[in-house]
């Protein structure tokens, strides 16, 4: 696993005054609906060290911009939902890049499963699992990866950073059965051609048949602009600025090919 590690660090667990533990969060969202399951309690920590070019937070880029929280008291404001949490959905962590801070949500994973008894789920492009042991996913029921486009040139072009870290979790998440919804963006002239979906659609079918009832679903996320005005609040250069979203056909057909290969597809 060591050999693996790719560049970047998980920050180092934080704790205040009073020794309680704390990170930092950019938002906090009680009815998403979107992010796995149900109903959920969603919090978007801050930090990652992605620029994707379609990115629609990159005010969650740098670290110390979210506002610092302590597990306890993040761990009390879900709390107040958890009732209704256990039946209708969950928690899900999201970012940014949440694995930037792995002691931190790892601990607010492990009180909201041990403690609070509800459903977690996890978003992330996986780039940082590298460097935590597969217990540490023990509190995680569902993963919900990004694999922004199988061809590793282009997926450097788009991201910044390498794709074989995230192929390497997604090959460890299937050995170790953990539920997986993947995640793809679909954005013309980047993660559209036929024969880089084809590749994934490829691999997914083949990881599947080796490894059954791990990958639920593939959500195919058509592209938008509606974080566009941030990068410009920010003052940074937004590349897709002439890029539309896919047409409907192109969105189907893209669809079509994970069906193709025995995958649930929306």
């Amino acid at each position: 696993m060591e050999a693996n590690k790719p560049l970047g660090e998980i920050i180092a667990p934080a704790f205040d005054a009073e020794g309680r533990q704390y990170g930092y969060v950019h938002s906090i969202e009680t009815g998403a609906a979107v992010d796995g399951p149900g109903m959920r309690f969603a919090l978007f920590v801050s930090g990652c060290q992605f620029r994707c070019l379609y990115c629609h937070n990159p005010d969650t880029w740098k670290l110390h911009t979210g506002k610092q929280w302590t597990v306890d008291d993040i761990v009390a404001e879900i709390g107040k939902y958890a009732s209704f949490l256990r039946v209708a959905g969950g928690l899900t962590i999201s970012g940014g890049e949440p694995l930037m801070q792995a002691h931190f949500i790892g601990e607010i994973f492990r009180r909201a499963k041990q403690d609070l008894r509800i459903h977690t789920a996890l978003d992330t492009q996986g780039f940082l699992a590298a460097h935590l042991p597969d217990d540490y996913f023990d509190n995680i029921d569902l993963v919900l990866l990004d694999i922004k486009q199988m061809n590793p040139e282009k997926y450097e072009a788009l991201t910044g950073k390498p794709l074989q870290p995230t192929l390497d979790f997604a090959q460890r998440l299937f050995k170790m059965g953990k539920k997986i919804w993947l995640r793809y963006v679909l954005v013309p002239g980047w993660s559209d051609d036929e024969a880089d979906v084809q590749a994934l659609a490829d691999y997914l079918g083949d990881m599947s048949r080796q490894y059954p009832n791990v990958l639920e679903r593939v959500e195919v996320l058509p592209f938008h602009k509606m974080g566009e005005n941030k990068w410009a609040e920010l003052g940074l250069k937004y590349e897709l600025a002439d890029t539309q979203p896919p047409s409907q056909a192109v969105v189907h057909r893209v669809r079509e090919q994970f069906r193709a290969q025995g995958i649930f597809c929306c």
